[in-house]
């Protein structure tokens, strides 16, 4: 059998040594241990008071130690080192405070530099907003002016605007009218949609932007050519600028569920993801539940189920329900 070592579960090789010793010579005394495990005595000591105090060993009236079951001795392990992680992984997400703590010390000069980045590689671009979605907590913003979606740009972009969704960060994208002549571009907006992006079309736009949480914008260096590369920008002066023009091209731009009918809906004009939400509010208790098994956040899914009730022209859940059954819907 191949031997695993209890380190993943926070006990030193001598620690564990010192217990597995107990396990194969249960209640004997301490004496000579440290020269089995050809260790210092007081190493050896300090061990065993360690294991003591984890529950791994027990004192006896005879002087003696004995070891705990293993099936004991693990859990207790494995219940404390999830706490430990637990609590690390709770530092770790209150750490962003460290960020304007950190700029403080930042050099005025060395901070001016750092406030535009210039990138001129499409790699880098492309890396970067892909780091930029991967961490983005709050909202995506975008302006988009392509007439088509290749497949292996939804390829692409599908991981990490699905996970974006799933975590509840908004989504929401402006985008050419003339890109909705292309099926493929459609299908995907529309699964986008499905899941809780908002999403509209615009007779004619030139800008390109993304925004993300709205602290960092990403903007062509030249609009005409994209290839000369992108400016990644968190100076709050330019950022607030780049956020008031996508708020003005998005005011004027239509939504895309008034331009484009689905001619796969349902009866009633509902799609897919809209039938499933339904079913699922008609016999699932919790809203945390019927989002885990749809696989959207729980925000998006309340949003499909207040479109529901007002669709239906319902009061609450049980009259949509109701209202559905008696449509034939569900």
């Amino acid at each position: 059998m191949v031997s695993t070592s209890m380190r993943v579960l926070g006990l030193s090789d001598l620690e564990e040594g010192v217990y597995r010793h107990f396990l194969r010579n249960p209640d004997t005394t301490d004496g000579g241990i440290h020269l089995l495990l050809r260790a210092d005595r007081e190493a050896v000591a300090r061990a065993q008071e360690l294991l003591c105090e984890l529950g791994l060993l027990y004192p006896t009236d005879r002087k003696t130690l004995i070891p705990a079951d293993p099936a004991i001795a693990v859990d207790r392990l494995t219940d404390l080192r999830l706490r430990q992680l637990h609590q690390e992984l709770q530092e770790v997400t209150r750490s962003r405070h460290l960020v304007a703590e950190l700029r403080e010390e930042q050099s005025p000069t060395l901070a001016s530099q750092q406030a535009v980045e210039r990138i001129e590689e499409v790699a880098k671009i492309r890396s970067r907003i892909d780091d930029l979605a991967f961490f983005a907590r709050e909202e995506i913003l975008s302006v988009e002016p392509y007439t088509a979606l290749t497949p292996e740009n939804i390829e692409h972009s599908r991981p990490l605007d699905m996970r974006c969704l799933r975590r509840g960060v908004r989504i929401r994208s402006v985008v050419l009218k003339e890109a909705l002549t292309d099926p493929l571009t459609v299908s995907y907006l529309r699964e986008l949609i499905a899941r809780g992006a908002q999403i509209r079309a615009a007779d004619d736009i030139c800008e390109r932007m993304l925004v993300y949480d709205r602290r960092t914008a990403l903007v062509p260096i030249d609009p005409e050519d994209t290839s000369r590369g992108a400016l990644v920008a968190q100076e709050t002066g330019l950022v607030s600028s780049i956020l008031a023009l996508f708020e003005k091209i998005w005011g004027q731009a239509t939504d895309l569920s008034s331009i484009v009918a689905d001619a796969d809906d349902a009866p009633g004009g509902l799609a897919d993801t809209e039938r499933e939400v339904l079913r699922s509010m008609c016999h699932v208790g919790k809203d945390e539940i019927g989002a885990r098994q749809l696989g959207m956040s729980v925000r998006t899914y309340r949003r499909h189920v207040a479109d529901l009730l007002r669709v239906l022209g319902a009061s609450s859940r049980p009259h949509a329900a109701l209202l559905a059954r008696e449509r034939g819907w569900i």
